[in-house]
C-alpha cells in the first residue's frame, strides 16, 4: 500500500481504516486502491468546505455524493464510493473519534454480495507444508498457519491469543473475537502438533528477551524476531512471505485460511451451525456464504467432468 499512500494520502483516520480493512477484513489490493481513491476525493471536497472528517454532517456527505453523481460517475463507482464513506464513518465511531454517523441516514441500492475466496485443499497443503524447517521462526510460521486454518480463527484473534487460553487438557482453544465474546474452539492435530513444537525448546523460548518490553507480551502465543507480541500485521507479513515462497502470493488474504476452514469443512458435510459457532458468527446468514462458494465450485466442476455437460465442440 505504500505506492498508493503516496499517490493518494489520507489524514489518520483514513489511514487506520484502510489498514483495518486489509488486516481485518481481508479486502483485496484493488478494494483497498479503489477506496483510497473515493476517500481522497471526500476528504479534499470536505478539506475545501473547511471541514474534517470528524466535522462531516449528513448533508456534506450527500453533497459530495451529489457532485460526483453530476460529474458522471457511475451507479456502482457510487455505490462503492457510498461503501467507502460509510465504512470510514462507522469506523470512527468505534474507535471514538466520533460519536456519530452521517451516513447513517444515507440511502443507496444494496450492493453486490462478495463470496469469500478460499484455496483449494491442495493449495493450502502446499502453503502450510512448505513451512518444515526446525529454527524458530519457522516452527512458529508453521504453527500460525496450522492454527489459522485448523480453527478458522481471524487474525486478530489469533494475534491476541495468550498462553492460558491454550487448553493443553481439553483440547480446546479459548478465542476472545469480536465484541470481547469469548467462544472454544477445537484445536485439530495438526495444528496442535505444529504448537507443541513451537512452544518447546528450540521455538517460542528461542525469541522470549531476558526482559519483556510490555505487560502482556510474556504470555503472548505468538512472538515476533525481537520477542514482543506478533501483530496482525506480523501474522500478515508471515502469510506474504509463505504464500510467494509457493506462487500463491495472489491467492493469499489475511482471512484466506479462515475462509478456506470454513469452506471445506463445509464441502465435507459439516453441519452448518457448527462452523457458525467455530468462526464466531453472530449470524448464520453469514455462515451461508460459504455454501454458496461450494455450490459454485461443484457447479465448476460438474461441467468440466460430466460429458453431457460441456459444450459442444464447434460452439
Amino acid at each position: 500500500m505504500t505506492g498508493l499512500a503516496t499517490r493518494h494520502p489520507l489524514g489518520r483516520a483514513g489511514e487506520e481504516f484502510l489498514t483495518w480493512l486489509a488486516v481485518e477484513q481481508g479486502r483485496s489490493r484493488h478494494t483497498l486502491a479503489a477506496y483510497r481513491r473515493d476517500l481522497a476525493a471526500y476528504e479534499r471536497f470536505l478539506a475545501e468546505t473547511g471541514r474534517g472528517v470528524e466535522d462531516a454532517d449528513l448533508a456534506a456527505v450527500e453533497e459530495h455524493l451529489a457532485r460526483r453523481r453530476a460529474s458522471g460517475t457511475g451507479p456502482a463507482s457510487l455505490a462503492r464510493a457510498l461503501a467507502a464513506l460509510r465504512g470510514l464513518h462507522r469506523f470512527c465511531v468505534e474507535e471514538g473519534v466520533t460519536t456519530r454517523d452521517p451516513t447513517a441516514e444515507v440511502t443507496a441500492g444494496p450492493l453486490p454480495v462478495r463470496l469469500p475466496k478460499a484455496l483449494s485443499e491442495e493449495q493450502v497443503t502446499d502453503l502450510v507444508e512448505s513451512v518444515g524447517g526446525d529454527d524458530p521462526l519457522s516452527r512458529r510460521d508453521r504453527a500460525v498457519l496450522e492454527v489459522l486454518y485448523g480453527t478458522g480463527v481471524r487474525v486478530s484473534e489469533l494475534a491476541g491469543m495468550s498462553l492460558p487460553d491454550l487448553g493443553s487438557e481439553t483440547g480446546l482453544l479459548r478465542v476472545l473475537g469480536k465484541g470481547d465474546k469469548e467462544r472454544m474452539v477445537p484445536l485439530g492435530r495438526q495444528a496442535a502438533g505444529a504448537l507443541d513444537r513451537w512452544l518447546a525448546p528450540g521455538g517460542r523460548p528461542e525469541l522470549a528477551p531476558a526482559r519483556w518490553a510490555r505487560r502482556g507480551d510474556a504470555e503472548a502465543v505468538f512472538l515476533n524476531r525481537r520477542g514482543g507480541r506478533l501483530t496482525r500485521q506480523g501474522i500478515w507479513l508471515v502469510m506474504k512471505k509463505r504464500a510467494r515462497a509457493v506462487g500463491l502470493e495472489d491467492l493469499v488474504h489475511p482471512h484466506v485460511l479462515r475462509h478456506s476452514c470454513a469452506t471445506h469443512m463445509l464441502a465435507h458435510g459439516a453441519d452448518i451451525r457448527v462452523v457458525q459457532e467455530l468462526l464466531g458468527h453472530v449470524s448464520i446468514a453469514t455462515t451461508q456464504a460459504y455454501t454458496k462458494v461450494g455450490s459454485e465450485h461443484l457447479r465448476r466442476v460438474y461441467e468440466r467432468a460430466h460429458p453431457r455437460a460441456r459444450p459442444a465442440s464447434g460452439q
